[in-house]
């Protein structure tokens, strides 16, 4: 009769002990910038510009999802298209204990493109995109009147000097 060897499982990690997802090499990082380039280009074009085989893209593309570092593909608007429209930044204060619902109607405005919360004289900074100054006048009533907004202070962009965000 032959013993069998058992050994524990190892406990699974806490949230504190797991590892944050990173890139794992340049070629991680050369994919990622090619994507930010083009995020439509074909997983042959990728390998043969970074010199590696198709499904070595595909496994590596799997993996970068499955991490959370490839959160998704979009769409980014060029020429006349960016031009049209306006874009403000909006600093917003509010009253204390009322952040929680004033992001959850903020969060509804389909013109919000970015709120972050901010240290200095603002609570939040919102970037929003509006078709018209007439639209983005409403919007600015629209997040003076929601409960708990003590005042806002907005900056129209007039020109984009420099555009890193690709």
């Amino acid at each position: 009769m032959s013993a069998r060897k058992t050994t524990a499982a190892a406990p699974a990690p806490s949230a504190a002990e797991t590892p944050t997802p990173m890139l794992r090499d340049r070629v991680d990082r050369d994919l990622i910038t090619l994507l930010q380039a083009n995020a439509r280009e074909s997983t042959a074009n990728l390998a043969r510009k970074l010199g590696i085989a198709r499904t070595t893209v595909v496994a590596r593309l799997a993996r970068l999802e499955a991490d959370g570092l490839i959160a998704g593909y979009t769409v980014r608007l060029g020429g006349q298209a960016v031009e049209r429209g306006v874009q403000a930044f909006v600093g917003i204060t509010v009253e204390p204990r009322a952040g929680r619902e004033v992001v959850k109607k903020l969060s509804r405005l389909p013109e919000l493109r970015q709120l972050a919360s901010v240290s200095g004289a603002f609570d939040y900074m919102a970037t929003l995109r509006a078709d018209s100054t007439a639209r983005l006048d409403e919007l600015l009533d629209e997040i003076g009147e929601i409960d708990g907004v003590i005042k806002t202070n907005t900056s129209v962009l007039l020109a984009l000097r420099v555009d890193r965000s690709v």
